[in-house]
C-alpha cells in the first residue's frame, strides 16, 4: 500500500529516476494504491536532455512495494522497493519506455498491462 507522498523508484528508461506519489485517480476519495492501480506521480529526479523533466506531472502504474500483497492462492508477495513505471495517458496502458527494469509481479500482467509484463526482466 502506497500512501500519498511516498517516493517511488521510476523502473523504466524514460529518463525519470525519482518520483513522489500525489494522486490516484478513477478512485474518488481512496488514499492507498496498490500493485498493478494507476496512479499520478510528479518527478522529483530525472536525467537531463531527456522527454521527462524533473517537475513533470506523469501517470504511472505501480509494479513493485514493499508491503507484501495477498495472492489468490494464500501466498504473500514482497519486493525491496516501491516502484512504478511511466504511462502513455491514464486510459493507454502503454508504457512510455521501451524497457522495463527489475522484477514484477505476474498480477501485473492479469490487470492487462501486457506490454509492461512482456518488456520486464524477471516475472514473480
Amino acid at each position: 500500500m502506497l500512501k500519498i507522498g511516498t517516493e517511488l523508484n521510476i523502473a523504466d528508461n524514460t529518463g525519470a529516476k525519482k518520483g513522489k506519489l500525489i494522486g490516484i485517480p478513477f478512485k474518488g476519495n481512496k488514499s492507498n494504491a496498490r500493485l498493478g492501480e494507476i496512479i499520478t506521480i510528479s518527478v522529483k529526479d530525472a536525467l537531463p536532455h531527456n522527454e521527462i523533466k524533473k517537475g513533470d506531472i506523469v501517470y504511472a502504474v505501480v509494479i513493485r512495494t514493499k508491503k507484501e500483497f495477498r495472492r489468490n492462492d494464500g501466498s504473500y508477495i514482497r519486493f525491496d522497493d516501491n516502484a512504478c513505471v511511466i504511462l502513455q495517458s491514464k486510459t493507454i496502458k502503454e508504457p512510455k519506455g521501451t524497457r522495463t527494469f527489475g522484477p514484477i509481479c505476474k498480477e501485473i500482467k492479469d490487470l492487462k498491462f501486457n506490454k509492461i509484463a512482456s518488456l520486464a526482466e524477471e516475472l514473480y
